[in-house]
Formats: C-alpha cells, sequence, structure tokens
C-alpha cells in the first residue's frame, strides 16, 4: 500500500472515529448539552480535528441520520421478494421492531432524540429516509390495487402504519411492556401489527 493510499484509509477510518464518538455523545447527554469539545474528548483528538471533518454537530448528526436509514433501508430490501403486498407491510413491521431493537442507539438517533435539523438540508439531501417511507407506501399502494386495503391515501396509510410500529418500539425501548409478562410481549407485538393491518383491509372503511 502506497503513502496516498493509507494516508486516504486514515482518513476514513478517523472519520468513522468521529461518527461512532458523536453518536455516543448524543445519546448520553442529548444534541443540546452535545458539543464538538465533547465529542473531540471521548475520541481523544482535538475540537481543531474533528472541524477537518465536519462543520458542526448538526453536520455529524445528519450524517449519522442518513447512515441509519441506509441501514434501515437495507434491512427492508430482502422483503421485495415477498409477492403478498399485506404479508410485505407485515413483515416491515416486524422488521421494523427489530431494528429499533437490535440498534438502539442508532433508532435513538433516528426517531427519539429531539434536535433541530436544519430544514433546506433536511429537504434536499435526506434521500435514505424518504426511500424508507416511500418501500412502505408502495406496498400500501399495491394492496390498494390487489382491493385488499383501503382506498384512503396510501401516504395515510402508511405513516398511520409507520407511527403505530414506531410506538411499539418505543414503548419496548423504554421498558414500557412490564406490566405484561415477558414472554407475552412478542405475541402482544405481533397480535399488534395484525390488528393495524385489519383496520387497513378493503371492508374495514
Amino acid at each position: 500500500m502506497g503513502i496516498a493510499e493509507r494516508k486516504e484509509r486514515e482518513k476514513v477510518e478517523l472519520r468513522e472515529h468521529i461518527l461512532q464518538g458523536a453518536m455516543d455523545v448524543f445519546t448520553e447527554v442529548g444534541y443540546e448539552q452535545a458539543t464538538i469539545r465533547k465529542i473531540a474528548q471521548r475520541i481523544e483528538y482535538s475540537p481543531g480535528t474533528i472541524y477537518l471533518y465536519f462543520t458542526d454537530k448538526d453536520a455529524i448528526l445528519f450524517e449519522l441520520h442518513k447512515r441509519a436509514f441506509g441501514e434501515l433501508e437495507g434491512a427492508f430490501a430482502p422483503l421485495l421478494t415477498i409477492d403478498d403486498p399485506v404479508e410485505r407491510i407485515r413483515q416491515m413491521g416486524h422488521t421494523y421492531i427489530r431494528f429499533a431493537l437490535d440498534k438502539p442507539m442508532l433508532y435513538e438517533l433516528m426517531f427519539i432524540l429531539q434536535a433541530p435539523m436544519k430544514a433546506e438540508e433536511v429537504c434536499d439531501d435526506w434521500e435514505e429516509g424518504h426511500r424508507s417511507f416511500l418501500f412502505l407506501v408502495e406496498a400500501v399502494k399495491q394492496a390498494q390495487q390487489a382491493n385488499r386495503f383501503s382506498q384512503a391515501s396510501p401516504e395515510v396509510i402508511a405513516l398511520s402504519f409507520w407511527s403505530s410500529v414506531h410506538g411499539l418500539a418505543a414503548l419496548y425501548l423504554r421498558d414500557r411492556f412490564k406490566m405484561f409478562a415477558e414472554e407475552e410481549v412478542p405475541q402482544l407485538i405481533a397480535g399488534s401489527i395484525d390488528a393495524m393491518i385489519h383496520c387497513f383491509s378493503r371492508g374495514a372503511d
């Protein structure tokens, strides 16, 4: 490996190190309390080094958001092999919850951490989050074309389903299922997803 290649690899590795350190700081202290200095202290580099890679903490958070939604999109990709759109939607719900439980820090950054994002950046560049939502919208449209779902706005149905599944995931992550026996929780979640799908099914409208 030549000098140029080694330097480029070191830059990539340091950028990844910054992002991991920032994710730790954001989830531990929240966006408002996080600073470039605290991130620098976490990774044991100077703040100036971080500014060589990111303009501010919002740029770091935005990159983490993009990556997280890219991973979620990747988790959804195998579901394209499911021909039945209703079953695909059902499995999207289960996949979403597994993603939240398997990657709680990423999920925290994506959906729970309250942080101001620059509107112009989100509108222009946040393709990953939009694609994840469109994946669900397309499945809803296919279910409607098969006359198996309500003919309401597919975006409204998709948003309602997403919001409900997000609520289940957030409750799970916040230990709000303590009122139930642990062995009952998976069945309760599966039953809740089935109930949501039933609400959208043709004949329920």
